[in-house]
């Protein structure tokens, strides 16, 4: 009866009419340390630049709900922040990868700042890797060993960040390239497989989610892709007119909650949208079962002036529904660039009428054609009245992610999860905002939403949530 009773008054609360001032409010926040190791062990020989190979970091780049507490969270290509060698951009050879997390949530102590408290916990480390063989740099001439993992074996090839590791002979989509920057990380309905989207093809790639194996490639179009590849990301710009931007690619990933379709977004435009100095970016639908694109405009915020126009960039995609999304645009300030956070919004879209637009090419001619926006939070905003200060807002808040509802005064809320790539840099040490220095762990922030503040939500589900031990991937 006391179990019948509790999803009665549950539903009742559902069904009930919204309150009058509904707003999404921040509810906890968590975080985990940015100077342990992950857990594969196997990795943890110095890289390069002397950064352990298995330092946990920079996995705020892509945040995927995973069913219940369960989420998948994607490093990028690895520990550059520190210079040992500009002819690779600083590049190591890490071994992508993806971190399994659980981040519990249950309701705070009474008098508690936020209502709920979040723990987050690592569970599993899985490597990525290819069956078929891959194109490492030899390293030669650039001052660096070859780029050749020492634990591919036979049908394992791992992917890794260095940004040399490519077939010169081929344009940047070419999928054998070893070079991986990921970024967006959706985990697919069924539950076997997680998609990534990357900088430096960009790649749209399907992995195995228990061995951490490519199965499938998205090819996207050839406009994407920059023909001529250099390791130095500047040089590579300069050398081409055409193609994603080098270190702005497929920044972000949606999948629709049908399971059908994934959704990319690209940082910043094209070379011949106008690159960083454009105001059109691309989204790109693609068709799971056929791989089949369309084209989508959307237009950045002007963070500049009028006369010295200065883009915003994206970091995020994120599907509401299967017509509607949230995009993560922000600037590059706050804590890690030694600065105060000034523009970091989310903004919801909708596609059903949006016009497509792969046939058409240039900044003037996108104009006019990109999707609407309508602003839905005001990260910066929101986390300052809560007493955040700017300079302790993450520079890079770059991973967007729905999860499990909750309940608050009896009404069932919907939450979102936002966290950080924190350039695995644990401890910042020259900071003009904090000179005694400053933990930079991966953080996570919490934000509830009234159902009326997001018509037409609908929630992913993940099958065979249980079916995936906390061992899988390591060693």
């Amino acid at each position: 009866m006391l179990k019948t009773n509790l999803i009665l008054f549950l539903l009742a609360s559902f069904f009930a009419a919204p309150a009058a001032n509904a707003e999404v409010k921040l509810v906890a926040i968590g975080s985990l340390s940015g100077n342990i190791s992950d857990l594969s062990s196997k990795t943890s020989a110095p890289l390069e630049n002397g950064v352990p190979g298995n330092i946990l970091g920079g996995f705020g780049s892509g945040l995927a709900y995973a069913g219940r507490n369960t989420f998948i969270a994607i490093p990028d290509r690895g520990p550059n922040a520190k210079a040992y060698n500009s002819a690779v951009d600083d590049t190591t050879s890490y071994i992508n990868r993806f971190q399994t997390i659980s981040l519990k949530l249950i309701p705070s102590q009474l008098g508690s700042a936020l209502p709920f408290t979040l723990t987050p916990s690592l569970i599993d480390t899985t490597l990525l890797s290819s069956k078929k063989p891959l194109y490492y740099g030899t390293g030669v001439g650039l001052g660096v060993p070859s780029g050749v993992p020492a634990l591919n074996a036979k049908n394992t090839y791992y992917f890794t960040g260095r940004s040399d590791n490519f077939d010169p002979s081929q344009i940047s989509t070419y999928p054998n390239n070893a070079r991986f920057d990921p970024e967006g990380v959706r985990v697919s309905n069924d539950g076997e497989s997680i998609f990534i989207s990357d900088e430096y093809g960009p790649y749209v790639y399907q992995f195995n989610r228990e061995t951490g194996k490519r199965i499938k490639v998205f090819t996207l179009d050839s406009k994407f892709a920059v023909k001529k590849l250099n390791p130095v990301g500047d040089t590579e710009i300069s050398s081409n007119t055409s193609g994603r931007v080098a270190n702005k690619g497929m920044e972000g990933l949606a999948i629709t909650p049908n399971g059908k379709t994934l959704v990319g977004i690209m940082q910043s435009p094209l070379l011949q949208d106008g690159g960083t100095n454009g105001a059109y970016t691309r989204i790109v639908k693609i068709d799971i079962a056929t791989g089949a694109t369309q084209e989508y405009a959307y237009q950045l915020d002007n963070i500049g002036t009028s006369a010295k126009p200065k883009y915003s960039t994206v970091s995020e995609i994120l599907a509401i529904n299967d017509r509607e999304f949230l995009v993560d645009e922000r600037d590059g300030k706050g804590l890690g660039d030694g600065s105060q956070a000034a523009f970091k919004k989310i903004y919801r879209i909708n596609l059903t009428n949006a016009q497509e637009v792969s046939k058409i090419t240039g900044e003037k001619n996108l104009a006019g054609k990109a999707v609407n926006k309508t602003l839905f939070l005001d990260v910066v905003a929101t986390l300052t009245q809560n007493g955040i200060k700017a300079e302790d807002i993450p520079a890079k808040l770059e991973g967007l992610a729905f999860g499990s509802d909750v309940v608050i005064k009896g009404v069932i809320k919907h939450t979102l999860f936002i966290t950080n790539d924190n350039d695995f840099v644990g401890t910042i040490t020259s900071d003009a905002y904090h000179p005694a220095g400053i933990e930079n762990p991966n953080k996570f922030f919490v934000f509830a939403i009234d159902t009326a503040d997001i018509p037409g939500f609908v929630s992913q589900k993940i099958k065979g949530e249980h079916k995936y031990p906390a061992f899988w991937g390591r060693e």
